[in-house]
């Protein structure tokens, strides 16, 4: 009796073999889309913000708000608390370049001192 010496599973590793090599193309082309896709509209037109932050109050409220200035992008925001919803709101957001622009064009009315009687508001 003769026995012939046959690898045993050896159909089975060469279609894992080629079931990886498939996966493995899969996967470089995923990556390759990824890395080679341009950049989101919003992240391409706003740098990066360089941020400062104030604590202050407004008038007529009891809670104090954190003013949030963002530089780099000249946009001011205006934050509140809410302690029943335990939530930060907006209240308020300004365009600073816009109000730079109006201020030096005259079109922005002037902050008023109070010892000026000659203009009454």
């Amino acid at each position: 009796m003769e026995r012939s010496m046959k690898p045993v599973g050896g159909g089975a590793r060469a279609g894992n073999l080629r079931g990886l090599l498939v996966l493995n193309a899969a996967l470089l082309a995923v990556l390759a889309v990824v890395t080679f896709a341009p950049a989101a509209r919003a992240q391409a037109d706003r740098p990066r913000g360089e941020y400062t932050m104030i604590a202050g109050g407004v008038n007529g409220s009891q809670s104090d708000v954190v003013y949030l200035a963002d530089v780099t992008n000249q946009d001011l925001i205006v934050l509140h608390y809410d302690i029943a919803e335990k939530a930060l709101e907006a209240i308020n957001a300004r365009d600073l370049r816009v109000d730079a622009e109006e201020l030096l064009s005259g079109r922005a009315r002037p902050s008023q001192d109070p010892s000026d009687r000659s203009n009454p508001r």
